[in-house]
């Protein structure tokens, strides 16, 4: 598919507005499915900032609610295709873990049988790791993951919700895919982090600004498989164009990088910030996710480094994901641009990074 209309969910996002743009650029007609008129706007100024105004009469937008029916049909309407990129994405566990699962699950399922009534029928999904890497067993110390893997929810000792959620609307996504006939791929990305396009950034950011403004001096002595935002939009529209994507799933992370080596990082390419590069003990860990709060996300990974193959979106792409160390560079650095952190010292140009 070189061309068409595509219905991109949660277009406002971080993933979504990424996506939208790439869209655009790879010459699609794009409708983008927003909560607001307030949301549209902004993805507006996106495109805008990256492309220029000639180009925004190939975008239009919806209002559409993943939990809910209306307006599914007529988003529908005249659409080749459909890049879900919607869900929902908080920084610590949810004190209600349907906040994220019911989006998850029942939003996945939404989109596909609205598609389906529209007899649309190439759907791209976006899922995440947690999908992949969780519920093996008990074996701590490096593991490595292939496309071939699926989490298996029953063996998760302390179920999360963005590990549930995204397992179970990727295992519906499948079983549905095959009843009715869709051509379906999944992108599965890690930590997103990279290059904001506003200060409507991900919660996923908010790890790098806790680090670089020493509010979270001391982090736990576990890390995450960290994929750019600008390499999941590029393998989400790279599916569109490669047939061969059908029934397959990309795992989308470059680098596994440890909080304490973020830390190092951003120390490095901002020297006049207070990061944080205490690492706490994981028995601290486990007491603090006992009350809940940030930490309780990050229980099942603790005794666990978890790698991601990325041969396969590598291929995709005909070339190398990037890096890691970019990749967090890259979120400071919109963190800074959009002032969504503050330092106590007067903040220079940073040094390093691309």
């Amino acid at each position: 598919m070189r061309s068409g209309q595509v219905l991109v969910t949660g277009a406002s996002g971080f993933v979504g507005k990424w996506t939208v743009v790439e869209l655009l650029r790879a010459g699609f007609t794009v409708r983008a499915s927003v909560r607001s008129e307030d949301k549209a706007e902004a993805v507006r100024q996106a495109v805008t900032h990256q492309l220029g105004e000639d180009i925004l009469y190939r975008l239009s937008f919806v209002k559409l609610n993943l939990m809910h029916d209306p307006g599914w049909t007529r988003a529908m309407l005249r659409i080749d295709a459909v890049i879900h990129a919607a869900g929902v994405v908080l920084s610590g566990g949810p004190d209600n873990p349907q906040r994220v699962i019911g989006p998850a699950v029942e939003g996945s399922e939404r989109v596909l049988r609205f598609a389906t009534l529209a007899g649309v029928k190439r759907i791209i999904l976006t899922s995440s790791v947690a999908a992949v890497g969780y519920g093996h067993g008990s074996v701590r110390g490096v593991q490595h993951f292939t496309a071939d893997d699926f989490t298996d929810i029953d063996a998760v000792r302390r179920p999360a919700a963005a590990v549930t959620g995204a397992t179970m609307a990727e295992r519906g996504a499948w079983a549905y895919a095959r009843q009715e006939g869709l051509a379906l791929t999944t992108i599965h990305p890690g930590h997103i982090l990279g290059k904001g396009l506003d200060s409507d950034v991900s919660p996923s950011l908010q790890l790098i600004g806790w680090l670089l403004d020493g509010s979270r001096p001391k982090v736990p002595d576990i890390g995450v498989s960290v994929v750019d935002v600008r390499d999941v939009a590029a393998l989400l529209v790279a599916a569109l164009h490669q047939p061969a994507t059908i029934g397959q799933r990309y795992l989308a992370a470059s680098d596994y990088v440890s909080f304490a080596h973020m830390g190092f990082i951003l120390a490095a390419a901002f020297p006049d910030w207070p990061v944080g590069l205490e690492v706490l003990p994981d028995w601290r860990i486990r007491l603090q996710a006992a009350f809940g709060g940030p930490m309780r996300g990050f229980i099942n990974d603790l005794g666990h480094e978890k790698h991601y193959d990325r041969s396969k979106a590598e291929a995709l792409l005909a070339g190398p994901l990037i890096s890691g160390r970019e990749a967090i560079v890259a979120a400071a650095r919109s963190l800074i641009q959009f002032g969504l952190v503050s330092s106590r010292t007067t903040v220079e140009s940073p040094a390093g990074g691309n």
